[in-house]
């Protein structure tokens, strides 16, 4: 898509069809070739929010620190625990005033996995990056 969104806007010179950026946002969990499509990702310019083991796990960061590794169950588990009505359906408005929270926490688990060499290892994910960049962009400039 970021292919054809290039070639688009040069036929039609038209620079405002090109992406300014491309994320790919997944789980570790079951990704049988996430070696492969980390590397697909940097040949291509695109951007990653890699959550280990889960998506939710980013959910969870809302509402507690999380520093042992887990399984996708136990932090669904966790989730619903705290958001009793969560059945895959993420309850955005619930979680957007804890936003912070979760960043912070994702922050933290960052570093600490980076001070033990253990770069993206379990527990961890990028979604925050994805998030605060989002928001950047979407600040008045000037």
């Amino acid at each position: 898509m970021k292919r054809a969104a290039t070639r688009s806007a040069r036929s039609k010179k038209d620079q405002n069809l090109e992406y300014d950026e491309v994320w790919c946002v997944f789980d570790i969990d079951e990704h049988p070739f996430l070696p492969d499509a980390k590397q697909q990702a940097r040949d291509n310019q695109i951007n990653t929010a890699i959550s280990n083991p889960c998506f939710e796990l980013w959910m969870l960061l809302r509402f507690q620190d999380q520093r042992a590794a887990i399984d996708r169950a136990h932090v669904q588990r966790e989730c619903r625990r705290y958001l009793p009505a969560y059945e895959k359906d993420v309850p955005i408005a619930e979680l957007l005033t804890r936003d912070g929270e979760a960043v912070g926490r994702a922050r933290g688990l960052d570093a600490w996995q980076a001070s033990r060499g253990c770069e993206g290892e379990n527990p961890s994910t990028g979604v925050y990056r994805l998030t605060e960049r989002i928001k950047e962009l979407g600040r008045p400039r000037g």
